[in-house]
C-alpha cells in the first residue's frame, strides 16, 4: 500500500500530496456486510480490483467479474457477470444482493482501522477487510 500511495504522491508532486490511502491493486477484500445485513455465517464473498479496470471475486456461490472506474473517492462498477452454479436459496439471495449493490456503488472510503467501505447511491455501505 505504501508503494501505491508513494506513486500517487509522485504523480501529484506539483499539486501537493494528500496522504489519503487508496484501495490497493490486486489486494483481495473479504466482504463482511452488504448494506444493512452481515454475511451468512461461513459464507465467503470477496472483491479484488486489478488496477486496470477489472474487478472480480467470489460472490458466495459463483465467481463474479465486472469493470470498474476509480477516480479519487469515486468508484463505480459496470454490469457484473458471474458463473451460473446454483447453491442454497439463502446463499443465492445474498449473492443477488451483493451483485445488485455493486451496480449502485458511487464512492469508497477507508477507515483508520483499514476497513474498506463502498457506498451506494443511498443506504449503508458494503464493508470489507483486506484478506491476509
Amino acid at each position: 500500500m505504501k508503494a501505491l500511495i508513494a506513486g500517487a504522491c509522485v504523480a501529484l508532486a506539483l499539486a501537493g500530496c494528500a496522504s489519503k490511502p487508496v484501495p490497493e491493486a490486486e489486494q483481495t477484500y473479504r466482504v463482511e456486510w452488504i448494506g444493512e445485513r452481515p454475511l451468512i455465517d461461513y459464507s465467503h464473498i470477496t472483491l479484488t480490483l486489478d488496477g486496470n479496470g477489472r474487478a472480480y471475486g467470489s460472490a458466495g456461490c459463483n465467481h463474479w467479474f465486472a469493470s470498474y472506474t476509480l477516480d479519487g473517492d469515486t468508484l463505480t462498477f459496470g454490469p457484473a457477470g458471474s458463473t451460473r452454479k446454483m447453491c442454497a436459496d439463502a446463499l443465492m439471495e445474498q449473492e443477488g444482493r451483493f451483485l445488485k449493490m455493486l451496480g449502485e456503488i458511487q464512492r469508497w472510503d477507508l477507515t483508520d482501522e483499514g476497513e474498506l467501505r463502498l457506498w451506494p447511491v443511498s443506504g449503508r455501505a458494503m464493508r470489507m477487510w483486506p484478506e491476509g
